[in-house]
């Protein structure tokens, strides 16, 4: 344990639970549903509203080897392909093997998926899948269903949740495990302020952290908080290196920052082809699989080809899809486009790559335990193995289905007992930043750790960085601000912390895999490389990175 706390006043309310879930996505209401079930008093507690979070905009579906003629072994072979030597086997084959049953579940549970002429679960491809196994809703709005279904059931069945919450520390017993949590909730409720969740299991199901960058498909509550809270308690943090930066984002523009529309990757499934200014395909002859090849293969084939043509994006053509597929197929994304002045039917959309998804996290096992006892982590905020150095398509809807269900199933089988929370008086404290900082924490990252890396650009973003985190800290930098805790202050502080982790394991990793593109070391290092980099912040807030024996996902032994 670190003992690193955020500055914050002292829980002014709290509540008892035997388990409290932090995050409204598929991992956290799924994991919440499963505990209320198996008997557990169950807290779900969400940054904003219960459907807010990144699941309602996952356009593209699930994947499960539901359809005829497909398998699970052939899910986990395109999978452990897309992850580029660093998948863990184990952790796959629990994946793909249990997917298509918790699939089946979440339609029990109410979501409705698009069906076929006959009835059944209608599947379409994406990248890297050599089969249709990709089940969808609403056309191109799955997420938004299976988020609708969720929370309907957790209406339904009453769980008490607290929304528009934030969550700040870990609170640890006198023996280091798990006593709850701290967290602010903003504005008048039946809570208010800071208060603390007392129960003997976490639940860390936060969701991402694309706000650390300039431009991103997440939302704007996707500040890493999961992650940050996890390595000031102590846990370790794994692959963190390797984020997917999504190949078809809508371009808004030069200097467009924020949230950014996707473009889905069903869309080339379904037939539609990336073409430059000229209206020449670029894909073909790159990869068998051309437009729907693994994510990161489309990513910098979109970069390259930007780089040789001097332009700052490509375009999307599936003019040839017709108004009528259009409307019926992807809705969503019609209206996204023609909301910015672009219209699909009559014209290619233009496309560039934007920070997507966190294949890395807090390190777990098959069971979603961190090395911190009693505490958990699931979906994006975790890293279990199963997505190596770049996450296949539409795996990460299916990785919070089946881990959710495992972790509760654990902490059902354990019924941990309560214990008191230890309020230390003093202790280290995290360097709180200034709000305003968080534009130049995205800046700094967008520059120096975006899709093209070097160790120059790793480097200037590291002193930056550091910078930032010394001025915070009192070192005496000429540009540090004194910082009011707030929810701003706190978010921004997570931000910093996730970046200076990120920004560690990939000046480490000195080769190009997956969606780790380092343009001084351009080729893959199997020799070197085919490891996973585990990172830990220390008391004296700084960072420990090592490098495992091997591609082996080690052990997680809680402390």
């Amino acid at each position: 344990m670190t003992g690193i706390r955020l500055t914050a006043p002292e829980p002014g309310w709290s509540i008892d639970a035997d388990v409290v879930v932090i995050g409204s996505g598929v991992a956290g209401l799924t994991t919440a549903l499963r505990c209320v079930a198996a008997g557990l008093d169950t807290v779900v507690v969400t940054k904003a509203r219960l459907d807010d979070g990144s699941t309602r905009w996952a356009q593209g579906g699930v994947a499960a080897a539901l359809g005829e003629g497909d398998t699970p072994e052939q899910h986990l072979d395109d999978t452990l392909v897309a992850g580029v030597g660093l998948c863990d086997e184990p952790a796959v084959r629990t994946l793909v093997t249990e997917g298509p049953g918790a699939v089946r579940r979440l339609i029990d549970t109410g979501a409705r998926f698009d069906t076929d002429e006959s009835g059944d679960v209608a599947l379409t491809r994406e990248g890297g899948h050599h089969r249709n196994r990709i089940a969808h809703a609403g056309g191109d709005a799955t997420g938004a269903e299976i988020s609708r279904a969720l929370v309907e059931a957790v209406r339904t069945r009453a769980l008490h949740t607290i929304e528009n919450a934030l969550v700040l520390d870990l609170l640890t017993d006198a023996e280091g495990r798990t006593a709850g949590v701290s967290l602010h909730v903003m504005g008048e409720g039946q809570h208010d302020g800071v208060g603390a969740v007392r129960a003997p299991s976490v639940v860390l199901a936060t969701g991402g952290m694309g706000q650390v960058f300039s431009a991103t498909t997440n939302p704007p509550v996707s500040t890493g908080d999961g992650v940050a809270l996890a390595l000031r308690a102590g846990a370790e943090i794994s692959d963190l290196e390797f984020v997917q930066f999504h190949p078809t984002v809508l371009f808004l523009g030069a200097g467009s920052e924020g949230q950014q529309p996707l473009v889905s990757e069903a869309v080339r499934g379904e037939g539609a082809y990336l073409v430059d200014a000229s209206g020449t395909r670029f894909m073909t002859g790159q990869h068998e699989l051309a437009e729907l090849a693994p994510r990161d293969i489309v990513a910098k084939a979109i970069t390259r080809q930007m780089q040789l043509d001097g332009t700052q994006h490509m375009y999307l053509d599936a003019r040839h899809f017709g108004a009528e597929m259009w409307e019926r197929r992807f809705p969503t994304i019609l209206a996204a486009c023609r909301e910015h002045g672009i219209d699909p039917v009559t014209e290619p959309i233009p496309v560039a790559p934007a920070a997507h998804y966190a294949s890395g996290g807090v390190r777990t096992d098959l069971h979603g335990r961190t090395t911190v006892p009693g505490l958990y982590a699931c979906g994006e905020t975790a890293c279990t193995g199963v997505h190596g150095a770049n996450r296949l398509a539409s795996n990460s809807l299916l990785e919070g289905l089946v881990f959710a269900e495992r972790i509760a199933a654990d902490i059902a089988g354990r019924r941990p007992a309560r214990t008191e929370a230890v309020h230390p008086e003093g202790g280290p404290r995290a360097a709180l930043l200034a709000p305003e900082t968080r534009t130049t924490i995205q800046r700094i990252m967008t520059r120096g750790a975006g899709v093209l890396r070097s160790a120059e650009s790793l480097a200037a973003a590291a002193r930056e960085l550091e910078a930032l985190h010394d001025s915070a800290a009192g070192s005496g930098a000429s540009d540090g601000k004194a910082a009011v805790p707030g929810v701003e202050a706190w978010e921004t502080t997570n931000l910093l912390l996730v970046a200076r982790v990120l920004v560690a394991a990939a000046s480490a990793r000195a080769e190009t895999r997956g969606c780790h593109w380092r343009e001084d070391h351009p080729d893959r290092d199997d020799e070197n490389w085919r490891a996973h980099l585990v990172v830990r912040v220390g008391e004296d807030r700084t960072l420990a990175v090592r490098r495992t024996e091997g591609s082996d996902f080690d052990p997680v032994r809680p402390d």
